[in-house]
């Protein structure tokens, strides 16, 4: 969770608000202390995140043993 002061929050704030993806938060700090939050608002449902389904798909290139399944189909 990235922190940053409210001075480098005032000079960078469109960076920050383009830079901002689902599910990050920012918390911006006043000395040392925490004074706020800043979220992204809530995706409605059903939305689709690019990246979501990174590297859940496993293709095995080389194996023809599935091909044996459909060989009645293939000329």
């Amino acid at each position: 969770m990235p922190t940053l002061t409210i001075e480098e929050v005032q000079t960078r704030l469109l960076q920050i608000i383009d830079e901002l993806q689902p599910g990050d938060e920012l918390i911006i700090t006043r000395g040392d202390k925490p004074v706020a939050r800043l979220l992204p608002p809530e995706l409605p449902k059903g939305v689709p995140i690019y990246g979501r389904g990174k590297n859940m798909l496993v293709a095995y290139i080389d194996d023809d043993e599935h091909l044996t399944d459909f060989a009645e189909y293939m000329p």
